[in-house]
């Protein structure tokens, strides 16, 4: 079963220096109907203005992942860290038994347009923890970006999940394990999975399905979240 969130439907709005849209609550947006998706608790799309972004605030037991798609962001945290994120480049953080982060617009003329995505821990008290790896090089239509096992050069998380990242064009067969859920999100561009064709921002819940038959449009850009 295929459950589709449009675009459309997402919490959020327009502050100003933040256009950003919410998948599931988050601050001020609130719906107990679309709370989370099995350990996949927060997916924002943000656009932030140049010069803007988010000043030194407080995480706690989260596994963050920060995906850039166009622009440069600059983090800063209490572990030492100061890096930019690139598009290419996905970002692990484990928040763990706390962390104090910054995310800033790099450029002073251009925005710049990132997914921020938080999966509950496997447990909580972890030690805190980063990572950044640049995927724009890896071939194949479904990239692993995030996982367990650190498979395939991904990222390392501390949940039972794994996340996917689509290439422009691609077409790939995803097999779900019995008992398996997944999460498409399409950041550009169209998907189509199972003959349900999602547009960007367009999200889907996935469910007692086999395996998903997914194909992207020539600049198609979306995740794949195979959760337990």
């Amino acid at each position: 079963m295929i459950t589709p969130r449009k675009s459309e439907a997402r919490g959020g709005g327009n502050l100003g220096w933040l256009d950003t849209r919410h998948t599931f609550s988050f601050a001020d947006y609130h719906d107990r109907d679309h709370m989370e998706f099995r350990d996949l608790r927060v997916l924002n799309e943000d656009r932030v203005a140049p010069a803007s972004g988010f000043p030194p605030h407080g995480h706690a037991d989260m596994e963050i992942l920060t995906v850039v798609l166009e622009g440069a962001l600059r983090h800063r945290d209490s572990l030492g860290t100061s890096s930019v994120i690139r598009p290419g480049e996905v970002q692990r953080m484990t928040a763990g038994t706390g962390v104090i982060h910054s995310e800033m617009n790099e450029s002073r003329t251009e925005p710049v347009h990132l997914l921020q995505i938080w999966i509950k821990p496997e447990k909580r008290g972890l030690t805190p923890g980063y990572e950044q790896k640049d995927f724009s090089k890896e071939r194949g239509p479904l990239v692993p970006v995030a996982s367990r096992d650190g498979r395939g050069g991904s990222l390392t998380i501390h949940q039972d999940a794994s996340v996917f990242r689509l290439a422009p064009g691609g077409e790939a067969v995803h097999d779900l394990a019995p008992g398996r859920h997944a999460w498409v999100q399409v950041a550009k561009g169209r998907v189509e999975i199972n003959g349900v064709t999602l547009g960007a921002g367009d999200g889907a819940a996935v469910g007692r399905e086999k395996a998903l038959r997914i194909r992207g449009s020539a600049d198609a850009d979306a995740l794949l979240f195979d959760l337990a």
